[in-house]
């Protein structure tokens, strides 16, 4: 299994419009962040975890030929917004998009794009084919994904298992039995999303006292704000197992 980091940045990204801070100034394309975002391929399919506003430009940039999926892990707009632009893959597909996702997220999906859901559709706009997910493990191709249940402030959402990858954005609390399907996990992706406490995210002490529970061989975090400092700065602070990600980096992963 291959796994691409198509965006590592917060609703906002890296650099944020109009920040003059150092490191939405800074040159390293470490600390050029995109929506997050990531893209999974196994032995027979390929599919994204969420596709939020920067997604033309990532497929674009990762030459994205075919995708048979999208796993969402909630309905914000940083994580669905760009959606409309798999009319390419349904035009050269012939089919819709499967998109999964838990009722809370396919009622936002349907909500956001209702125009793509109307009995009467406008010809070439997007087409999905929705499956709701609960708790129960669920199929991609020959690669069986089990969902996790976290919460987003009050919001609960989706990350999900695929095989010895645990995938996971936008959490603040993760319950008992929801840490017991991460552990033994090879590769635990989660989100850090600066040092301060924070609402509705993980600070990098509380993402680290994650990965000190559940420890999995490697870590990377995601969802990075500019509040977290810069790429190269943040990396030397951390366990030598817990590096940060960023856009465009890939890593293979044992699928089972």
């Amino acid at each position: 299994m291959r796994l691409t980091f198509l965006g590592t940045g917060t609703s906002q990204g890296i650099p944020v419009v109009a920040c003059d801070c150092e490191v939405c100034k800074s040159t390293s394309e470490k600390d050029k962040r995109l929506r997050s975002s990531v893209l999974v391929e196994t032995d027979d399919k390929v599919f994204t975890i969420d596709a939020g506003p920067d997604f033309r430009q990532q497929m674009l940039r990762t030459n994205v030929k075919h995708l048979d999926a999208i796993l969402l892990t909630h309905a914000h707009f940083d994580h669905i917004g760009g959606l409309d632009d798999v009319r390419s893959y349904n035009y050269l597909q012939q089919s819709p998009i499967d998109i999964y996702g838990n009722e809370l997220a396919i009622n936002g999906l349907k909500h956001t794009f209702d125009y793509a859901f109307k009995h009467s559709k406008y010809p070439g706009l997007p087409e999905f084919r929705t499956h709701i997910i609960n708790n129960q493990p669920f199929q991609i191709g020959s690669q069986t994904i089990i969902p996790i249940e976290v919460m987003h402030h009050r919001l609960p959402i989706l990350g999900y298992r695929i095989g010895n990858l645990v995938y996971l954005t936008d959490v603040k609390q993760i319950e008992s039995k929801q840490l017991d399907k991460i552990k033994g996990c090879e590769v635990l992706v989660i989100n850090a999303l600066k040092k301060e406490e924070h609402f509705s995210h993980l600070t990098l002490k509380e993402a680290l006292n994650i990965v000190e529970i559940v420890q999995p061989k490697q870590t990377y975090f995601t969802h990075i704000s500019h509040f977290m400092g810069k790429h190269e700065d943040v990396s030397r602070e951390l366990p030598e197992n817990v590096d940060l990600a960023y856009d465009g980096f890939t890593i293979s992963i044992s699928s089972s």
